[in-house]
């Protein structure tokens, strides 16, 4: 019967998109067994249909298509994490042929911890009984003075959060055959808790002798990053670094919408977030995430094989579509791309 995947999408314009996605997928001779649900028309209030959750923890795997409200994407995202409990979020950042950028030969995987640090939410309105109550008490056990107008924020980084995203980067350094690991933090001005994230990534390193181990603050790690990227391999970090960084590598490599993926230990969600406004015909994203959701099914060849032929198709700039060809050329539709795709995988 194939890999059983959940595959979400809205409307016509989505199913064009997801339907390339399948066909790209069917020419690397995986079998997966789709179950297609469409939530056009559905109030969705920025979050997914509560038996949408039902589905996912059967199959095990979910890859989102694109919306026609990319805006509410962010909340949806984070209403997934929760529910599933996926504390990692992958984000590639490569370079390709054929899409404009001032850097080459980049290839980063972003490793971000989504459950924990400053976006775990533990915050407090400034005028709030509560607020009020948080400052007295930080003040009393840190012996510093917290503004009495100032809103009050948490926070919490734990050593099962740390352990099992730092794990979960050097097993995929070693799945993916990548070289190195580099531990992104802010240690040497929050020493408990920056301070745990980088012992943890030490004593971890130890573990995998086979992958170099490195760590960098994060403004070293930005200037590093748009002097030399080329250098980097896997990044793995906390929460809000993670966020910051994906979004810097994404635009260094010329794109505003990229593959992601949110994996957990039981359950992984994939999908293409944009940063714009508009649902575009563009299928390439939701394609990339469709290797990265074949690497996560253990199909490494195919993944391998999907990724270079849309790398050859953009490179080749005749079979895109129009937001990826040059100016004064015409584009081709999704499933034109989507076709060229799968050429380029059987030659």
């Amino acid at each position: 019967m194939g890999y059983p995947v959940v595959l979400i999408q809205e409307g016509e314009l989505g199913a064009r998109v997801t339907n390339a996605l399948q066909m790209a997928i069917a020419a690397t001779g995986v079998d997966i067994n789709w179950q297609i649900v469409d939530i056009g028309g559905e109030d969705q209030q920025s979050l997914l249909p509560n038996y949408i959750f039902d589905i996912i923890r059967t199959t095990k795997t979910a890859v989102i298509g694109p919306l026609m409200t990319p805006d509410n994407y962010r909340q949806m995202e984070a209403d997934i994490r929760e529910k599933l409990d996926l504390y990692v979020n992958l984000r590639p950042a490569k370079t390709m042929v054929g899409i404009p950028s001032n850097y080459q030969n980049v290839d980063i995987m972003i490793v971000r911890e989504t459950t924990e640090g400053i976006y775990a939410g533990i915050e407090f309105e400034r005028t709030s009984v509560e607020a009020a109550d948080a400052r007295s008490f930080l003040s009393k056990l840190s012996g510093k003075r917290i503004r009495e107008d100032a809103a009050v924020g948490i926070k919490p980084i734990s050593v099962k959060g740390c352990g099992q995203i730092i794990e979960f980067a050097f097993n995929y350094a070693r799945k993916t055959k990548r070289h190195q690991v580099i531990a992104v933090h802010q240690a040497h001005v929050m020493a408990h808790t920056d301070g745990l994230f980088l012992e943890i990534a030490r004593d971890i390193a130890q573990e995998f002798p086979d992958i170099a181990f490195a760590d960098r603050s994060i403004e070293v790690i930005c200037q590093e990053l748009m002097q030399k990227p080329e250098r980097f391999d896997v990044l793995v970090m906390p929460n809000l670094y993670g966020d910051l960084l994906a979004h810097l590598c994404a635009g260094m490599v010329g794109g505003s919408s990229v593959p992601i993926a949110n994996v957990g230990d039981k359950y992984a969600v994939f999908g293409a977030q944009s940063t714009g406004t508009d649902v575009g015909d563009d299928p390439t994203s939701l394609i990339l995430a469709g290797a990265l959701m074949l690497r996560h099914l253990g199909e490494q060849e195919a993944a391998h094989r999907l990724q270079t032929a849309v790398e050859a198709v953009v490179a080749n700039q005749v079979d895109t579509t129009a937001d990826l060809n040059p100016v004064g050329f015409e584009g081709v539709d999704s499933q034109a791309m989507a076709q060229a795709i799968t050429q380029a995988i059987a030659a």
